[in-house]
């Protein structure tokens, strides 16, 4: 029988799907890949805020339709990309190995750029992080596939792209400066790449538990706590990610990016007192923002 992987049809998205299936071919399994066109994906060409289209979600929930429907067996996302609440009739089968987690400038270094400089991304926890670090900044929206972002560097500014989505299409030597996750606290799960399976699904499972990475899903799981006790609906700039270490750095602004809070907390003892951690952490930071 073969395992087809219902993936985006992006240069990032298939070569992410192609190891998945490259480590599932060598658990003896035929695998073939299936093609998705997602709400993110229709609106790449838009300057449309993502989270004015749908936030988070708007990549993954087709491709999950098609586990769904029967069109394929398996569904691979990019974790940050997946809500923090499982969709129904899913369950996160295996978290692959953890690429790095961190941000990155491509263009000018951020003591590089001048006074009023702008800085392109669409993302709100982003815009927020920098502007804490750098207040004349200015932002433009950024939006579309990675090859097409990369051709939108301001003149004298620079554009913020995930370190993990440069590695996986070898365009590392873009990268002007990376950019400290514990500073800049990267998407929870970023650099993760996520596979689900239908929760009734136990041959998939079985299948997936052979590449399931543990000490991936130890803290990606932590991560994912704190974004679920925000809500699964919260827009609000958010990050959340386990270091090396075992520490989790999180961060959490208000609506206007002004008023932030961020937090590094050892973990000690297992992932279900690092859930606990976390969303202890959630919760002091959405009282301090809202306030």
């Amino acid at each position: 029988m073969t395992v087809r992987i219902a993936t985006r049809a992006s240069a990032q998205a298939v070569k992410q799907s192609e190891v998945v299936a490259t480590a599932l071919r060598a658990c003896g399994a035929d695998v073939e890949l299936v093609m998705v066109n997602t709400l993110g994906d229709r609106t790449q060409r838009t300057n449309t805020p993502l989270h004015a289209i749908g936030g988070q979600g708007v990549f993954v929930k087709e491709v999950q339709q098609a586990v769904l429907d029967g069109q394929a067996e398996l569904a691979v996302h990019s974790a940050k990309d997946l809500p923090s609440t499982q969709a129904d009739g899913l369950t996160i089968g295996a978290f692959m190995r953890r690429r790095s987690a961190a941000d990155a400038l491509v263009g000018r270094r951020l003591d590089e750029l001048a006074s009023g400089a702008t800085v392109a991304t669409g993302s709100v926890r982003r815009r927020a992080q920098l502007r804490r670090a750098r207040p004349d900044l200015e932002f433009a929206e950024l939006r579309g596939n990675i090859h097409t972002r990369l051709q939108k560097i301001p003149e004298g500014g620079s554009i913020v792209m995930a370190v993990a989505a440069l590695e996986v299409l070898e365009l590392t030597h873009l990268v002007a400066e990376r950019l400290d996750p514990s500073v800049f606290v990267p998407a929870v799960g970023q650099g993760c790449v996520a596979v689900e399976c239908a929760a009734r699904d136990r041959r998939s499972f079985e299948l997936l538990s052979q590449i399931d990475d543990l000490a991936t899903r130890r803290s990606v799981t932590i991560e994912r706590a704190y974004l679920a006790e925000l809500g699964s609906g919260c827009t609000l700039p958010v990050g959340a990610y386990v270091d090396d270490h075992g520490t989790l750095h999180t961060f959490l602004a208000g609506e206007a990016g002004q008023q932030a809070v961020s937090e590094a907390l050892p973990l000690t003892g297992d992932v279900e007192a690092g859930i606990a951690v976390a969303r202890q952490a959630a919760r002091r930071a959405n009282a301090a923002v809202s306030r």
